[in-house]
């Protein structure tokens, strides 16, 4: 008996450039499968897809490793943060407190 197979696309945003792969991936597979059959691993070696946190259609999912693809499902792997945003948001605010004093 021939598996159902549906179209799902698969993208990822380098610093860079970003790639968007369109494929066919048999009904029921998990999302973290999918990413791993897309072939982008061979051209972002440095992506460690076991770890990195996927989502569909801009929302993350918490059970990529057993949630199954749907069709027409945009799968978006994301990088990991380059600095905290409560951090940035502290340093931010003390800078505009700063000069705030100093315009005083």
């Amino acid at each position: 008996m021939v598996e159902p197979v549906i179209e799902i696309e698969v993208v990822y945003a380098a610093v860079d450039r970003q790639v968007m792969r369109a494929i066919s991936v048999a009904e029921g597979v998990s999302i973290r499968a999918a990413v791993h059959a897309s072939g982008i691993a061979a051209e972002f070696p440095e992506l460690n897809l076991a770890q990195c946190p996927l989502g569909i259609f801009g929302k993350v999912v918490a059970d990529a490793d057993s949630r199954p693809v749907q069709a027409g499902d945009r799968i978006e792997i994301y990088r990991p943060l380059l600095a905290d945003p409560k951090e940035v948001r502290r340093l931010r605010a003390a800078k505009a407190a700063e000069a705030k004093a100093r315009n005083s």
